[in-house]
């Protein structure tokens, strides 16, 4: 009998990039974590029965596509506030939607692989751009296998076919209405690994934040960037409604503190706000995206209960 130990050494290894597989299926990071869960529980539970025809990373790629396919049935389809409303304009502020609407970040230290070859880390980190996993979120679940399978992952179209138990042509056939729809849609640039350039725009913008200079804030925002805030259904479309946003109901952001991390591929900070009892507690937590030397789309999740435990932030600053 093969003890417990070993079964946990062979699947272990693999629990990082079935997160991120999971993710881009689902569109949340603890549900991406949940059925990652259960794939490894369901692996431990059938590895007497394993026949090794595939290998055990292929065959945990089989559950875990199984696993995100049921927990997908019959549930809305998440999406950022810019795929469902117009930009604000001003008015009142609109009340919060329910966690399952929204694309949620994710980490990459969780989810990414931490080396490898240059070129296939750079895809692995688009592959993760919240753009890129809206996207994902329209297509039918299968079709969102495949892409993410077969072009993320490199897996060969006969193993895509055995994993969903279906043919090479239907694969391949999945994989053309898939890449039309992506080709249509994700409009956004790819990520691109932080160069000294990029790094110095995050510091100037990490600097000015913190002193709520928003006349230099604002310059680092590319003309038409774009600021969302979920769980609200709201977004700013162009740094002008940015700006006034920022003088008008983000005003109580002045005296914030930033703390770097990094989600969805992209630079991301855990915002703290003063707090009327001491020190700084928890707001936001910002994913910045960057386009050469400008920001082009700022979006703070509010969900902190939940989000900076996710991202080992502390509970607050002194």
């Amino acid at each position: 009998m093969i003890s417990d130990t070993v079964v946990a050494e062979r699947f272990e290894p693999h629990r990082t990039e079935l997160t991120g597989y999971c993710y881009r299926m689902l569109g949340s990071a603890f549900e991406a974590e949940d059925a990652v869960q259960e794939t490894l529980v369901r692996a431990w539970r059938g590895f007497g029965s394993f026949e090794g025809r595939a290998s055990v990373r292929t065959w945990l790629y089989r559950i875990a596509t199984n696993v995100c396919l049921d927990m997908v049935k019959g549930t809305q389809r998440r999406a950022r506030p810019m795929d469902m409303t117009s930009s604000w304009s001003g008015g009142s502020i609109p009340d919060a939607l329910p966690e399952a609407t929204w694309i949620g970040p994710a980490p990459d230290d969780r989810m990414l692989p931490e080396s490898g070859d240059p070129a296939e880390l750079a895809a692995h980190r688009d592959s993760v751009r919240l753009a890129f996993v809206a996207v994902l979120q329209s297509l039918p679940p299968r079709q969102r296998a495949v892409l993410v399978l077969r072009e993320v992952l490199a897996f060969p179209a006969s193993e895509v076919a055995e994993l969903l138990d279906t043919t090479v042509a239907s694969v391949n056939s999945a994989l053309q209405r898939a890449r039309a729809t992506l080709a249509e849609r994700d409009d956004t640039e790819p990520v691109k690994p932080l160069d000294d350039a990029q790094r110095d725009l995050l510091d100037r913008y990490l600097t000015a934040f913190e002193r709520y200079d928003l006349e230099s804030l604002t310059a680092l925002l590319r003309q038409d960037a774009i600021m969302s805030m979920p769980p609200l259904p709201l977004w700013l479309a162009g740094r002008a409604d940015i700006l006034d946003w920022l003088r008008g109901p983000g005003s109580e952001c002045q005296g914030s503190r930033l703390v770097p991390v990094a989600a969805n591929g992209s630079a991301a900070f855990g915002q703290y706000r003063p707090s009327p009892d001491g020190g700084h507690a928890p707001w936001a937590l910002q994913i910045i995206e960057t386009n050469g030397d400008s920001i082009t789309a700022w979006h703070s999740f509010l969900d902190t209960d939940r989000l900076f435990p996710l991202f080992g932030l502390p509970a607050r600053l002194g």
